[in-house]
């Protein structure tokens, strides 16, 4: 079963999607930042049911409990499932193709639309004729090898024919964990912008403990009342679960960010200039793997007709 979310999901929403996933089969692979691939063979047994009624059951749940209506490919292979969910109309909707109609099913549609055919790729092949996939699978491997290259071409003509062997592999997201404020008003008042930054910092670091988690790095997102946003990332030289016996631990990495961000007395027009005031402090996250990278040289450009202080 391959499910396509909407686009621009955050990405804990995505991360709740992915636990939706979980309660039907223990075998999910994610597919950033909207996708993800489930293996039922194992499930069906376990439900009771068949596989377009699990992915009704997902559609259910991600709506009623997320509010994210999602599309929903079943098919034989990957590339099946992955090309019926792109088949499916927004918002969302369930397409089920039977492993026996599979074949003759992709045939009827363009090139283009088969998974894993590119842009590319399916210019050259429709250069050549083949303007759909029923056409592809009726050429021999060695001519669309000639055209697209040895593995590729022989992935589009096995592919065509609903032949992929590629196994579903169980892969999740980096932990992570986010926390948020917003203001109910326009905040022109540097020291509460500031204050709100502290304190989600602090809660972040508690949050954290409790979950006995090291931090590898930190990510601060601001947004602004013109729509405006800056976004700040680096390394944590204090990971917040290793000093659990110090309260006081969050508060320099957090003077640390507000200095990237230039967040302080000499710079505060920056900030509190109108149109640029944030509106909400948007999320402070510590990230528990990948590499952070370098804060901005000056994240707040100047509004017009500002002077420097």
């Amino acid at each position: 079963m391959h499910l396509r979310c909407p686009d621009r999901l955050p990405e804990e929403i995505y991360r709740q999607v992915l636990e939706q996933l979980a309660e039907l089969s223990p075998v999910v692979q994610a597919l950033p930042p909207s996708a993800a691939l489930v293996e039922l063979r194992g499930a069906l047994r376990y439900h009771g049911t068949d596989a377009p009624h699990l992915g009704e059951v997902l559609r259910v749940r991600t709506i009623s409990r997320l509010g994210v209506d999602i599309r929903v490919g079943v098919g034989p292979s990957i590339t099946v499932a992955a090309t019926a969910s792109a088949q499916i109309a927004a918002p969302g909707g369930v397409l089920a193709i039977d492993p026996d109609q599979a074949t003759a099913w992709l045939a009827g549609l363009p090139v283009d639309a088969l998974h894993g055919i590119g842009p590319r790729q399916a210019q050259v092949l429709r250069e050549y004729g083949m303007h759909s996939v029923g056409l592809l699978a009726a050429l021999p491997p060695a001519t669309v090898q000639r055209l697209l290259g040895g593995r590729a071409g022989r992935n589009a003509v096995e592919r065509s024919r609903g032949i992929d062997p590629r196994p579903v592999v169980p892969r999740s997201l980096p932990a992570s964990a986010t926390v948020r404020s917003t203001f109910p008003r326009h905040t022109l008042d540097g020291t509460e912008v500031r204050t709100t930054l502290l304190d989600k910092v602090v809660c972040l670091a508690l949050l954290l403990r409790r979950r006995h988690q090291v931090a590898r790095g930190l990510t601060l997102t601001l947004k602004f009342a013109g729509g405006g946003r800056w976004d700040w990332a680096g390394d944590s030289p204090w990971p917040p679960a290793t000093r659990a016996g110090e309260d006081t631990a969050p508060a320099e990495p957090a003077r640390q960010v507000r200095r990237s961000a230039y967040m302080d007395p000499i710079n505060e027009a920056h900030v509190s200039e109108p149109g640029t005031a944030p509106t909400s402090s948007g999320c402070c996250r510590w990230r528990s793997s990948g590499p952070g990278s370098r804060p901005c040289a000056r994240p707040f450009p100047r509004p017009p007709g500002s002077r420097e202080r």
